[in-house]
């Protein structure tokens, strides 16, 4: 109560001594602001309350701009209380050129800062989950990486693999310490040495960007995260805006260099509010736990078999291989009976195969996002290709599979999966963002570095399909659309998790097959999976368009066709066409049916997954 009143009086007192002050300045200049109990906004120009920013995670409270943490709370906003405990707390000086005056200088930010250098490092927890964490001081010679800095990331990343802990790294800096000259850059190749091994080892490390991460440590550990986070309008780049300014004479565009341009060019996974980074790092630790990855770790609820994980790992029949060859009913999958469940094909149901691609097309069909959330409602969506953009024509990202029955409970009674999406725009402004469901190179890269991912931690991937085709735009020429699907096809094939397709809509030509060289596909009674387009095979074969409907029953585009040919397991019937109204009860035989293949596929080994897969294929 008492801390109110006084903070409530020195609120009156500041604003009289702010009135005061701007009615003595002169024209233009700006009002001086007391020291110490009160500070000024270099963003805003306003008296903000030093308490209330420090509370507020370094916040100005008035417009909101982002102040740089010291490094000790950045810990405390991050980790449980009482948990961390520090690393090299001291190191030894060195002073490799014998800089003349270097000593002192980092005497003097030593007593600033309370700090031994510009990095600490250590191990805590964060809601109880254990990961080692490195955080940048801005304050310290502006965070530069000496030999000490990158000794200390080195040791911390070292120590991670050897406990077979994920690592957390906020990133801040002005770059490589130039006193230490040749010495500074090596650091760069040692943090990347250090995280490699961490890497090999199957350990997750995350990044965090804040204000600036520029230069050397930007071009080493900083964008080597499997997930990089960053703070709203960090700045990050490898040469800063002034550097480039004074080198070449160019002078850059606002907002260039910020957290939401990489984001926008596909260099960061995702922008975070600083209060909620805390609970942002727990989901992605949660996804990650090793505990719940363990092989064939398949909750009993997921099927009517003992789960594996209590009994030997027994590699599939010949019977049940999907690549066997053998003709399954309509419902398929490996344990249906030849003929079992055989439904009507459209014929039958007085549907024809244009009627069938009308369908797949039709702009009130559920896209792929509306599965997404009916199936795993804690999705969390990742972006970027790590190479040039981030498309919106595919989206993907990490979830956690609750069997059908099973009660959602802890992170650990579900299945850790990876989530990849083609995904179509509902108006015309979604369909710009997302290109009409057309990936880019980029799209494709993107659910690459996904999948790859997937395949360290041992997660399941899932893939929706719904394209007309790839763009074939100029830009998509440019940045490799071929070999962006090339070598999707060619790193599918061999992925040491389960992977599972499914047509929701269209799966047109090459772009569709990117997503589905899997162990098994399936596909939605009324989407179509074709070579090209009926309108494009008609004008190249018959030199007319106008001939689709023929070309799309010569075709056998449709669920029931392929599914007699062998070339898909499963159709996942519409009782009705597929509508949002009815995502529900799709989703609902999806969650069966998934549970049944996750089952199945969990008992195998990285090596039988692949060779099952190439028996697919090779059997086509």
């Amino acid at each position: 109560m008492l801390q109110g009143m006084f903070k409530k009086t020195y609120t009156l007192i500041g604003e009289v001594h702010q009135a005061q002050q701007a009615r003595k300045a002169p024209e233009g200049e700006k009002p001086n602001v007391p020291e110490g109990m009160w500070k000024k906004c270099n963003q805003c120009g306003r008296p903000i309350y030093a308490e209330d920013v420090r509370q507020q995670f370094y916040i100005c409270p008035k417009c909101h701009a982002y102040f740089r943490v010291p490094a000790r709370k950045r810990l405390e906003q991050v980790l449980d209380e009482g948990s961390f405990v520090e690393f090299e707390e001291t190191m030894p000086f060195v002073n490799p050129l014998d800089f003349p005056g270097y000593e002192k200088k980092l005497e003097s930010s030593r007593e600033r800062t309370g700090l031994d250098e510009a990095v600490v490092t250590g191990k805590g927890t964060i809601e109880g989950q254990p990961a080692v964490i490195g955080v940048c001081d801005s304050r310290f010679l502006m965070s530069s990486m000496g030999h000490n800095v990158g000794e200390k990331i080195a040791l911390a990343v070292e120590r991670a693999t050897r406990e077979k802990l994920p690592v957390i790294l906020f990133a801040c800096s002005g770059g490589a310490r130039m006193q230490e000259g040749l010495v500074s850059l090596m650091q760069m190749a040692k943090t990347a040495a250090a995280l490699k091994r961490h890497h090999e080892a199957g350990l997750l490390y995350v990044s965090v960007l804040t204000d600036p991460t520029t230069g050397g440590v930007t071009a080493s550990f900083a964008m080597l995260g499997d997930i990089i986070l960053a703070e709203p309008g960090a700045l990050i780049g490898f040469a800063g805006p002034r550097v480039i300014e004074q080198t070449i004479g160019q002078k850059l565009p606002e907002g260039f260099q910020r957290a939401e341009f990489l984001l926008e060019h596909g260099f960061v996974d995702r922008i975070v509010k600083r209060p909620q980074m805390r609970e942002e790092l727990s989901r992605i630790l949660s996804f990650h736990d090793r505990a719940a990855q363990k092989a064939g770790s398949v909750p009993a609820a997921a099927s009517n078999e003992v789960p594996p994980s209590a009994s030997p790992v027994v590699p599939l029949s010949a019977a049940e291989q999907p690549g066997s060859g053998e003709k399954r009913g309509l419902q398929g999958g490996p344990d249906a009976a030849p003929d079992a469940g055989k439904e009507a094909g459209p014929e039958e149901k007085g549907r024809s195969a244009w009627d069938i691609v009308t369908l797949s097309r039709s702009p009130k069909r559920p896209v792929a996002s509306d599965y997404i959330q009916a199936l795993f409602p804690d999705f969390y969506e990742l972006h970027g290709d790590r190479y040039f953009k981030d498309d919106g024509a595919v989206i993907a990202g990490l979830a956690t599979f609750y069997p059908k029955g099973q009660q959602d409970g802890t992170r650990q009674e579900g299945i850790p999966v990876t989530v990849i999406g083609q995904e179509k725009g509902r108006s015309a402004k979604e369909n710009q963002v997302r290109n009409f469901g057309m990936p880019s190179p980029d799209g494709y890269r993107k659910a690459l570095r996904l999948m790859k991912q997937a395949e360290k931690f041992g997660r399941p991937i899932v893939c929706f399909v719904d394209t007309p085709g790839a763009f074939c735009g100029m830009e998509a020429e440019e940045r490799g659309q071929g070999e962006a699907i090339a070598r999707n096809l060619f790193e599918m094939a061999d992925m040491k998790v389960p992977v599972l397709s499914i047509l929701i809509g269209e799966g047109g030509s090459g772009g569709a097959l990117a997503l589905a060289v899997a162990n098994e596909v399936w596909m939605m009674e009324n989407a179509s999976y074709s070579i090209l387009s009926p309108e494009g095979f008609a004008s190249i074969l018959w030199k007319d368009s106008r001939l689709a409907q023929k070309a799309a029953e010569v075709m056998k585009i449709t669920a029931a066709d392929l599914k007699e040919m062998g070339l898909i397991e499963r159709v996942i019937p519409e009782e009705e066409p597929a509508e949002k109204k009815h995502v529900e009860k799709i989703a609902g035989d999806m969650k069966e049916m998934l549970g049944e293949f996750l089952s199945r596929y969990l008992r195998l080994s990285g090596e039988e997954l692949a060779r099952q897969r190439y028996e697919r294929f090779r059997n086509m």
